[in-house]
């Protein structure tokens, strides 16, 4: 007998973001087996799913039974959070970043009387100042050369003062203002120090002005070169302000919490910043009790957090105030045996970080508010396991006149159309529902069997009362499918019938279970009665172009490909007909249009 199939991946992939982030692959046992990065998560999953013979793709699809990802603001900051999360889980796909290498810093050594600036990759408390980090590693080289041609900082560790009596080739090459040599003085270099600061800070708007009245100075100078450089600076900077958020260079242990709340459920997202670095993500969903303020749940979580979570941080980072604030602070700080600051931040990096933390959980909180239709469902119909994929049925027909059936599946609760079937009535004469019922589900899942794929469906659902219920229940009998369940729901009284209730359920019109199958049916009768118009258009077109003298089978068929209606052959010009069927027949064409136009 076929296996039910526990998840469906490529439902997962209509609920993706197209949003920049990482993304997790795992396996049953919710172990991360693959992680990547994407400018869009939908755009860059779903590419797992197309045509492809690399093994490492079909090795991966073979053990995933879950998708889960985390958004970021940009591209830049998903690809220094893969890294880190790799280096974290050290997932078995993954070839790359499995190392301790990390990406490269920019360092200015302000600690020394002439600094210079290098490129590093570890981030010290010498007193330096660091900027990072830097993707791709050459994208870091470049702005140490835009910096020293524009700045003229140095980039060598030379003795000042020394014993050099002539500066070097990167004087000559115009990428350093020869400190060594007293070529400029201590106060004018470490104004460009200053410069360059503000720079790789990103504090443009003052670095601008700055930079903009150098070069109109220089201009009126007639130093062109230099005010040429400038220029190339101030164009360069645009592209180099953008700061990571999920990455500091002050080396800091936080713990930055996202909380949101939906259908009487509390969601809340960790993300845990080490030296700098968010390297992991947990997720709390907790029933929410009633009466109890969002302020006293959130004090109560994080103590339970703590105690079995004891990696404390330096501090944490909350979206709003908290119940008994200065008892928690105090409880946490004496088990960690130092203090954690609580911090609710109004601006700056701590808000960057919570704006993003609270973006994720109010995302996972959409999900999740979802799923309690599911639950309720597979209790009202007493199903054994949550009924993550549903197909429905409905039948459309105009007085038994081009009957057709349709077949919708809802993956989680939510349609997937890339698996919608529709089937044209082939048995059945006259207006028979149920027998054209029966006709489709037994080819639905004859079809299945014979291809030999293994998964049916949680739940079978029709549109109807008991007639077409037993129509469904006989189709799948005769196939051998006796463990599926079965249910339909009749309009009038919206009653939902199944095979151990013979009066039939009748949930509340409120049930988010009613509603979920409610949904169902109407987009089953939707997809259904799209395709018996399409028919019955394409019938009455067909037929009219029977009745004018001239057309026969292949000038018939050469005009159904051309034209999608009667109406645009109307509207075709006489010429573009006369090209397809001759003159002749196109002046009779176009009459016998004209004249049915009048008769109706």
């Amino acid at each position: 007998m076929p296996e039910k199939k526990k998840r469906d991946l490529k439902a997962i992939l209509e609920d993706l973001p197209t949003k920049p982030g990482i993304y997790f692959f795992k396996n049953m046992e919710n172990d991360v087996i693959y992680i990547g990065k994407a400018r869009s998560l939908k755009d860059r999953v779903k590419s797992y799913f197309g045509t492809t013979s690399d093994p490492k793709v079909h090795n991966i699809l073979a053990e995933t039974d879950d998708i889960d990802y985390i958004f970021t603001d940009s591209e830049k900051e998903a690809t220094f959070l893969e890294n880190n999360f790799i280096q974290q889980y050290q997932p078995k796909f993954n070839i790359r970043l499995k190392d301790d290498k990390a990406f490269p810093y920019l360092k200015v050594t302000c600690q020394d009387r002439y600094p210079g600036i290098f490129l590093t990759r570890r981030v010290e408390p010498d007193g330096a100042r660091y900027f990072g980090p830097f993707s791709p590693v050459h994208q870091a080289r470049k702005t140490i050369h835009l910096i020293n041609k524009s700045f003229g900082i140095r980039g060598c560790r030379e003795a000042i003062p020394g014993k050099r009596k002539r500066p070097c080739l990167e004087y000559d090459l115009k990428l350093c203002a020869a400190p060594c040599v007293q070529f400029i003085s201590e106060s004018e270099y470490r104004s460009r120090v200053e410069d360059t600061l503000l720079f790789l800070e990103g504090k443009t708007d003052k670095l601008l002005r700055s930079l903009e009245h150098k070069m109109k100075e220089e201009a009126a100078d007639e130093e062109f070169e230099r005010a040429a450089q400038l220029r190339d600076l101030i164009q360069a900077i645009e592209q180099l302000k953008t700061k990571p958020t999920l990455i500091s260079t002050k080396q800091e242990d936080k713990d930055i919490f996202g909380y949101s709340t939906a259908q009487n459920q509390v969601h809340l997202t960790v993300f845990r910043m080490r030296q700098g670095k968010v390297i992991e993500t947990k997720v709390i969903s907790r029933k929410k009790k009633k009466n109890v303020s969002d302020r006293s749940i959130l004090s109560s979580e994080l103590l339970k957090y703590y105690k079995r979570n004891p990696d404390f941080p330096d501090k944490i980072i909350l979206p709003f105030q908290i119940s008994r604030e200065k008892n928690i602070s105090t409880l946490i700080s004496q088990a960690r045996g130092k203090k954690v600051e609580i911090i609710i931040p109004v601006r700056g990096e701590n808000k960057k970080l919570l704006e993003l933390a609270q973006k994720n959980t109010e995302d996972w909180s959409r999900k999740e508010s979802e799923v309690p239709s599911l639950s309720e469902l597979k209790n009202l119909l007493g199903l054994k396991s949550m009924p993550q994929r549903i197909e429905g049925f409905d039948i459309s027909n105009t007085g038994g006149d081009e009957s057709v059936g349709s077949m919708v599946v809802f993956d989680e609760g939510k349609p997937n159309k890339s698996e919608y079937r529709k089937y044209k009535i082939r048995t059945v004469s006259g207006p028979d529902d149920v027998a054209s019922l029966h006709e489709v589900i037994r080819r639905r899942y004859a079809s299945l069997l014979t291809e030999g794929k293994e998964f049916m469906p949680d739940l079978v659902f029709v549109d109807g009362g008991k007639g077409q219920l037993n129509a469904a229940l006989k189709a799948l009998k005769e196939l051998g499918v006796e463990d599926v369940a079965v249910a339909s729901l009749a309009k009038k009284e919206e009653v939902i019938f199944i095979p151990s209730q013979k009066d039939g359920l009748r949930p509340k019109r409120t049930s988010s279970a009613l509603q979920l199958l409610q949904n169902i049916r109407d987009e089953a009768h939707r997809f259904a009665i799209t395709y018996h118009r399409r028919r019955r258009t394409k019938k009455s077109f067909t037929s009219h172009l029977d009745s004018v003298q001239g057309i026969g089978p292949k000038r018939k068929t050469a005009l159904l490909e051309k034209y999608k209606s009667i109406e645009e052959i109307r509207n075709a010009p006489l010429e573009e007909l006369a090209e397809i069927v001759g003159a002749k027949t196109a002046q009779n064409l176009l009459a016998s249009l004209k004249d049915s136009k009048k008769t109706k």
